[in-house]
């Protein structure tokens, strides 16, 4: 279930006494068990920060990666209170690198005017050089674009779901929107039955 056992053992300097039948006593140490932090820690859900409900509406998603991100202090305090947008955000690929490109994350209200970062500037994407070179491949091969999907907290760092997808026409975007209400009214129908 975890990674590491949730008890694990930690020597302490407290020693035991032990009597013999003689009357003889000998110390020896102690293993005692405490509650692994970290194991704890792994147990937390992902939390989700902020999703890009649009962008399954405007793109056939055809591939998802999760990707780390360079964030400053500021930023992922602002963005663990939940004070982030990626509505209108892309990725690029220059250089070997992912870049992400207008998202905003809120200024942090409690660093003050000194700590403050600029709240659309262009930060890295931390993917493998195998999944970069794989993005880059497809985006050459077809005309794709990869766009944030999800952020959201994985133990203690923030990551971001982003997509390999193709843009929709009208016409699959109201082919889209007749599934979905098909969907509904079967729903619907269903829970009437029942």
């Amino acid at each position: 279930m975890f990674g590491r056992s949730l008890l694990m053992p930690v020597w302490h300097q407290f020693w035991a006494r032990k009597y013999s039948d003689t009357g003889h006593v000998t110390l020896l140490p102690t293993l005692h068990f405490r509650l692994h932090l970290s194991a704890m820690a792994e147990k937390v859900a992902d939390t989700t920060i902020a999703t890009n409900r649009r962008a399954r509406f405007d793109y056939a998603i055809l591939e998802t990666f999760e990707a780390g991100m360079v964030l400053t202090g500021s930023e992922i305090k602002s963005v663990r209170a939940r004070h982030m947008t990626i509505a209108e955000g892309y990725v690029q690929v220059r250089n070997g690198e992912a870049w992400l490109h207008s998202t905003n994350i809120a200024p942090y209200a409690a660093a003050g005017e000194y700590d403050q970062h600029d709240p659309i500037r262009v930060r890295k994407l931390l993917l493998k050089k195998k999944e970069i070179a794989h993005i880059q491949r497809e985006m050459q091969k077809a005309r794709l674009t990869i766009v944030p999907l999800k952020v959201y907290i994985k133990g203690r760092r923030a990551k971001m779901l982003i997509g390999l997808g193709r843009g929709k026409r009208q016409f699959d975007q109201r082919e889209t929107i007749k599934q979905r209400d098909a969907d509904r009214e079967i729903g619907r129908a269903m829970r009437v039955k029942i």
